[in-house]
């Protein structure tokens, strides 16, 4: 009786923790990354690889251009889109998906390729100086002989892509309290917002150096996990609730084995039985002699009496 109901409450709690993983699994696929490589700012005619990256044994991709106008929107069903010549009609705003069974993924983060050098750089000057000492504030300049309303700085040396910051115009981007960690190259561009995906070449790179003794270079900031990082992640999670659930079953088995042993043992206690002092047996006797007719014992010893001593008797002949 306890045996079955163990192992019903073990299977119970098996095939609801499996349960929950299938709901969380078919609830909400993990959303898939696009990279733009080398970069997702593009110079024009230079090649760029679109590379949707989803969880490992996914073969079905879509890739595609979002639309901004009614006539534009196009779309591939790949995981990569390589683009041997950047041209002007290329750049916007691309996002990708797969297809996991008959279900699809939830889109990717918008990745915004940008088309370089459309219009004439710009220049980049830092105020007062650039060479600033610790502590220090410097701010970075980019002016166009264009009148863009837009422009964005970025700083290279970055494991990634370049790091922006987009300004309107005057494009003025002040640097507060300047550490060892804002050394680098910088450079600017400018653009309308009537196209955005359309900007200038870089402005020339400008040096920013901090002089002086300084503290160590503060970290840069945490970088958000990518999607192989979040996808395995996920998976490790799907292995411990598994094993969590197979733990608990078999917990929960043991203890019906436990629950069965302690009913058993109050249905049939066991008795106490007072051990019985009995006496022995007797000793068996010796055998008796089987060399006289009475009763075994030998000629000439009567019973009770011990036997004599020997005696030297004399018998003479007569003539």
């Amino acid at each position: 009786m306890a045996s079955s109901w163990s192992a019903r409450a073990a299977l119970f709690c098996l095939g609801l923790c499996l349960r929950q993983v299938v709901q969380a699994q078919g609830g909400s696929l993990p959303a898939p990354t696009l990279q733009a490589l080398p970069s997702a700012l593009v110079p024009l005619d230079k090649p760029v690889n679109l590379r949707c990256q989803g969880p490992p044994g996914v073969t079905v991709y879509r890739l595609e251009k979002l639309r901004l106008e009614p006539y534009e929107g196009k779309y591939e069903d790949q995981d990569s889109l390589y683009i041997p010549a950047m041209m002007e009609s290329d750049a916007g705003l691309y996002r990708c998906s797969y297809q996991e069974g008959s279900r699809w993924s939830p889109p990717s983060e918008k990745l915004k390729l940008v088309a370089t050098g459309v219009y004439k750089k710009p220049t980049l000057s830092a105020q007062p100086g650039p060479a600033v000492p610790p502590g220090g504030d410097v701010t970075l300049q980019c002016r166009s002989q264009y009148g863009f309303d837009q422009y964005a700085l970025y700083k290279k040396g970055h494991p990634r892509q370049d790091k922006g910051l987009e300004r309107w115009y005057p494009a003025d981007f002040p640097i507060i309290t300047v550490t060892a960690a804002h050394s680098g190259t910088y450079r600017c561009y400018s653009f309308s917002s009537d196209n955005p995906y359309l900007w200038s070449a870089p402005s020339d790179p400008l040096e920013l150096m901090v002089t002086g003794p300084s503290s160590a270079p503060s970290p840069s900031p945490t970088e958000a996990p990518s999607s192989t990082t979040r996808l395995t992640h996920q998976d490790y999670t799907r292995g411990n609730v598994i094993r969590l659930c197979l733990g608990a079953a078999i917990l929960l088995f043991l203890v019906g084995i436990l629950v069965e042993d302690w009913h058993s043992r109050k249905k049939f206690p066991l008795l106490w039985v007072p051990t019985i002092h009995r006496p022995l047996p007797p000793l068996p006797q010796a055998p008796k002699s089987q060399g006289s007719q009475d009763g075994g014992r030998p000629v000439g010893h009567p019973q009770g009496l011990p036997p004599s001593e020997p005696q030297n008797v004399v018998v003479s002949k007569r003539s």
